[in-house]
């Protein structure tokens, strides 16, 4: 037991010392921040100068306290006269109204010329604050005239365009119904030029046809006239022909007017005026020719009457 003892004594030493130890750590590491003095100044204030208080009013006049009848001597000792009613006691006189106490002066302070200095500086602030604030106010306000000013002119400077592309396109469709109601009047003048030309040609050509198949019917007349006329005088009628019949002759025949062949295409009805027609016309070969090569027909269609 005697050896325990120091050895329990220095374990409880040694958990003080923790303890402690603890604790002061704690403290320190919780320690309040120290507190920040700062000096605030106002602008002075003006100090109204107290004026002195009006007097009070006088306290009304007291009433004066009646006469206090002289005692009369007394009369002669006499029969017990009645006894004289005792006047009423006089009412105690009013206590004057007690003055009202001054009032005490306020006190007027000094004004702190820092405080001054402050207040001059804080104003100036304030004054160049109000006059930043003034021209930015005034410079957006400018800007936005000219914004609004530049948006007119553009609005205005297109609406111009804008008018004098309408009246350029407008001037130009005038322009090309102009010229287009010019080129269909020159088409027109033309074609009716043109068209009154074809017609003058035509009407020429036709005249000109006209004139050459007159001269063509006629040629070709004369050269029919002239071959019947050549095949009449080679044709021996027949006796007691009766009337006047026709007969119809398809005749072949060379370039130099010699006879191929004669049919006869229609027969007058009398077999022997038929017979002596195409014997005239076989000896009529060579048949005479046209005076115009074109005229010249390799087959001709004769008609023969014996009274022609």
């Amino acid at each position: 037991m005697s050896g325990q003892w120091p050895a329990l004594a220095l374990a409880i030493g040694v958990h003080v010392v923790f303890i402690a130890v603890l604790v002061f750590s704690l403290r320190w590491q919780n320690r309040p921040p120290e507190p920040i003095t700062a000096e605030l100044y106002a602008p002075p204030t003006k100090v109204a100068t107290a004026e002195p208080p009006a007097p009070p009013p006088p306290p009304p006049p007291q009433p004066e306290p009646a006469p206090v009848p002289e005692p009369k001597p007394l009369p002669k000792p006499e029969p017990k006269p009645e006894p004289k009613p005792v006047p009423p006691p006089e009412p105690p006189a009013k206590k004057p109204a007690p003055k009202p106490e001054p009032k005490p002066e306020p006190k007027v302070e000094k004004p702190d010329p820092r405080a001054a200095d402050i207040a001059r500086k804080a104003q100036k602030e304030e004054d160049d604050r109000k006059k930043r604030e003034q021209a930015a106010r005034e410079k957006k306000e400018r800007e936005q005239v000219a914004k609004e000013q530049a948006a007119r002119e553009k609005k205005e400077r297109e609406k111009k365009e804008a008018e004098t592309k309408e009246a350029d396109r407008k001037k130009r469709e005038a322009d090309q119904r102009v010229a287009e109601a010019k080129e269909r009047q020159t088409r027109e003048a033309a074609a009716m030029r043109a068209q009154a030309e074809r017609e003058q040609s035509t009407r020429a050509q036709q005249q000109k046809a006209d004139a050459d198949a007159a001269a063509r019917s006629r040629a070709e007349a004369d050269y029919v006239r002239r071959i019947q006329s050549k095949v009449r005088g080679n044709v021996v009628l027949p006796p007691d022909i009766p009337g006047n019949p026709e007969a119809i002759f398809d005749i072949v025949q060379l370039p130099t007017g010699e006879i191929i062949d004669v049919v006869l295409r229609k027969s007058s009805g009398l077999r022997a005026y038929d017979d002596a027609v195409q014997r005239a016309i076989v000896k009529s070969s060579p048949l005479p020719r046209p005076d115009r090569p074109e005229l010249f027909q390799r087959t001709l269609t004769l008609k023969f009457r014996p009274n022609d």
